[in-house]
């Protein structure tokens, strides 16, 4: 059933290319996904790869979602990450109570969002208002519900925990209540519209805000093998797009490589033996690095399929194959920026974007370089510092 599922859902990503194609040059420009791509996704039913089937999602496996993601980012970076952005995001439903589940994350959801800074909750009577605001909200035009972390206040003090921390609770907030910051100007992905998202006294009701605590009793709708993985097929989500990127730019790179003779030169690249072993390391960097991601994960699957919780050790090995997956992705599209010699610089090719939006997300501080040295401290037996190691 979930490879019928999935193999429909890649029918449906070739049949909206291009439309994604159509609209990139808008979203590069506009920094924004365009809408007549994000309606594409919904139509295609994109969104809910991830969301329960009682829900009307597929409930697919973590593999069969990275590869759709990556499928989509390899039509379209940006596109991919608004993409895989919303599917996270409903790998944090388990936590919220049924009631909330099906408010927030019902069939035509959206949700997105960014968990740091954390917002301010004041206590109300029946809810919290939500203060605060919170940067790289990717996709934020297109969400219908803005997720992320708060901590509780009563009135002006600061609730502390038993634990001796702040008091902090798993949020969502209708995006109506509140206003997008326009200021997402950078050097790349420029067309995930990664904006800040600003929200001032927006009233939440009790049920919306949740302990953000290691998952025990995850929601009814979310019993299955999948939510086991509890948060880390929504971190290994921001994956694809990178597996994505290089796939296309390497692609393109044989392409240019088949017709293209340098200036000054009267040998084509094709048969130049530089170019030649350069392009195949290339494809050995991505070929690894993608074959280690999704080998550790299918290890993840079976875990959870057999109903055993995920070990910190196999965290560990989770998160070293997300970053190492992502720089070999970097230095894949990197070879291939070198081999396009003038032709990398020009925005009218190809080659100039990937590099540009391959280097955003090796930024990423859920999956940068800094995170190997948790996986070395779990390695040695020490207890890493990076916080969702314990969920």
């Amino acid at each position: 059933m979930t490879a019928t599922a999935t193999a429909t859902l890649l029918d449906a990503v070739r049949a909206i290319e291009p439309i994604i194609r159509r609209y990139a040059p808008e979203a590069e420009r506009e920094r924004k996904m365009a809408a007549p791509v994000a309606e594409a996704l919904i139509q295609a039913g994109l969104y809910r790869l991830w969301r329960p089937k009682s829900s009307g999602g597929f409930e697919l496996d973590p593999m069969s979602g990275f590869r759709i993601i990556e499928a989509v980012s390899r039509i379209d970076s940006a596109t991919g990450w608004n993409l895989q952005i919303a599917v996270a995001h409903d790998m944090f439903a388990p936590w919220f109570g049924d009631r909330a589940a099906q408010e927030i994350f019902h069939r035509d959801a959206i949700p997105v969002g960014a968990f740091h800074p954390a917002r301010k909750a004041v206590a109300v009577p029946g809810g919290y208002r939500i203060s605060g605001r919170t940067p790289y909200v990717s996709g934020a035009h297109h969400a219908t519900a803005f997720i992320g972390f708060a901590q509780v206040y009563d009135g002006d003090q600061l609730r502390i925990g038993t634990d001796g921390t702040p008091e902090t609770r798993l949020i969502a907030v209708p995006t109506s209540e509140a206003v997008i910051v326009d200021n997402w100007n950078t050097m790349g992905m420029r067309g995930s519209g990664s904006h800040d998202v600003d929200m001032q006294d927006a009233f939440i009701p009790e049920h919306w805000a949740v302990p953000w605590v290691p998952l025990t009793k995850p929601g009814s709708a979310y019993q299955g093998a999948l939510y086991r993985l509890t948060v880390w097929p929504a971190i290994a989500a921001l994956i694809a797009p990178a597996l994505g990127i290089a796939r296309a730019a390497i692609d393109e790179a044989v392409a240019m490589i088949q017709q293209k003779t340098p200036a000054f030169g009267a040998k084509t690249l094709k048969d130049q033996g530089v170019v030649q072993s350069r392009l195949a390391q290339a494809e050995a960097r991505l070929g690894a690095g993608r074959a280690f991601f999704y080998t550790v994960f299918e290890e993840a699957w079976r875990e959870a399929v057999a109903g055993y919780p995920i070990t910190v050790a196999l965290k560990g090995r989770l998160q070293l194959a997300m970053t190492h997956a992502t720089l070999e992705c970097a230095g894949a599209v990197s070879i291939v920026h070198e081999l396009a010699g003038a032709s990398g610089i020009r925005e009218e090719y190809p080659f100039e974007r990937h590099f540009r939006d391959i280097h955003v997300i090796t930024q990423h501080g859920f999956t940068n370089s800094g995170k190997l040295e948790s996986v070395g401290k779990i390695l040695l037996g020490l207890d890493p510092e990076w916080p969702f190691f314990k969920y």
